[in-house]
């Protein structure tokens, strides 16, 4: 075996692929992606004509093709301004943020899951979506009005509270230099659990604003456009290519420490990179439309199915997934009830919460 090298351990003892035969994984990677791919540009493709105004698809893809430079001509258009308007303002940003979103809770979830090497681990495992309910709904509650490039005060708090819950646990969870994953784990649970009696609290102290909290916890992305896109997508790609690059080192991990170790990987190191980007993705993504469950859950157990758990695989497969289904989930919660609006939150829940239900029936089923 050849000595580490840069952090990483390189098995070289592996039987040789015949020459031509492209690796399994990687088919059913690039399988997966076309597909899902192909069922992004379909969803997008609905949510941006769908809704309380049906838009005609031809009239949807001139409206976009005129915005492109190299197509630009000088015909006056011939759809009504306020189409432009829907298409551009309204219902495209928010198809392209809700697969941001997705996109984030999903990475983050599958990073979640193999760091604490636990199938039921989710992005709000260690109190990020309490910290972010305690910070929005203080900023609700107090009405106020900071706006920082565009961001109002809920966003804003919202990503500081969530930040704040991981350092706080993290630094509960610490012992000397190590941060062992069971204490993680369990500081997580607690300080979340006192969080949302805190949000509780603001909650029975702030009754003219009980109806706009609870819209916020359900998630919602009623409102948001380009501004917010804009903060979310710095984060996706960072966060993302930090567990891309680290994705060796979580299929290690899932091992165990002590085997990882023996591999040449830093591990403490290495927990604390996957701690720290898979908690600014969400973050970044619960400020953004506020708490959306069984996303980071059910996407990767999914997408394991489809790929394996090679995290090389499961990673970009579940950004794409995640995407799809934040798509078609907003897309859903916005046509049902239109005019009116569900709570993207309550559909992710109707969908995520039988499959949460099978994943124990299952573990239930192994066990005995």
């Amino acid at each position: 075996m050849e000595a580490p090298v840069g952090g990483r351990s390189h098995t070289q003892d592996r039987p040789a692929r015949p020459a031509g035969r492209p690796a399994p994984q990687r088919t059913r990677r690039g399988i997966a992606l076309a597909v899902l791919g192909a069922g992004l540009v379909v969803a997008g493709g609905f949510g941006v004509t769908v809704g309380s105004v049906s838009l005609p698809p031809g009239e949807v893809l001139s409206i976009l093709m005129s915005k492109l430079p190299w197509l630009t001509t000088d015909r006056l258009p011939s759809w009504p301004s306020s189409h432009e308007a829907i298409v551009l303002t309204l219902r495209l940003p928010r198809v392209l943020l809700a697969g941001v979103v997705g996109a984030s809770l999903a990475v983050a979830g599958g990073a979640f899951q193999g760091l604490f090497r636990n199938p039921m681990a989710d992005p709000y495992i260690i109190g990020v979506s309490s910290g972010a309910a305690l910070g929005a709904s203080l900023a609700i509650a107090l009405g106020v009005p900071v706006t920082v490039t565009g961001l109002g005060g809920v966003p804003l708090a919202a990503f500081a509270g969530a930040v704040a819950a991981v350092l706080l646990v993290y630094a509960i969870a610490r012992v000397g230099r190590e941060v062992p994953v069971g204490n993680l784990l369990l500081s997580g649970v607690a300080v979340g659990a006192f969080l949302s009696a805190l949000v509780s609290l603001v909650v029975v102290f702030s009754r003219n604003h009980i109806e706009e909290i609870v819209f916020w916890l359900m998630g919602s992305l009623a409102g948001r456009g380009w501004t917010h896109l804009g903060a979310a997508v710095p984060y996706l790609v960072v966060g993302s290519l930090i567990l891309l690059y680290l994705a060796r080192d979580l299929n290690a991990l899932l091992l165990g420490e002590e085997e990882a170790a023996h591999l040449g990987i830093d591990v403490e190191r290495t927990k604390k990179l996957i701690l720290g980007a898979a908690s600014l993705l969400t973050a970044a993504a619960v400020a953004t439309c506020g708490v959306v469950g069984f996303v980071g859950l059910v996407v990767p157990h999914i997408v394991r199915l489809m790929v394996g758990p090679d995290h090389r695989s499961l990673l970009p497969v579940s950004a794409a997934a995640g995407a799809l289904l934040m798509i078609l989930a907003d897309l859903a919660a916005r046509t049902v009830i239109r005019p009116g609006e569900l709570p993207i939150g309550v559909v992710t829940a109707l969908l995520g919460g039988p499959f949460f239900l099978y994943l124990l029936r299952r573990s239930r089923s192994r066990v005995l």
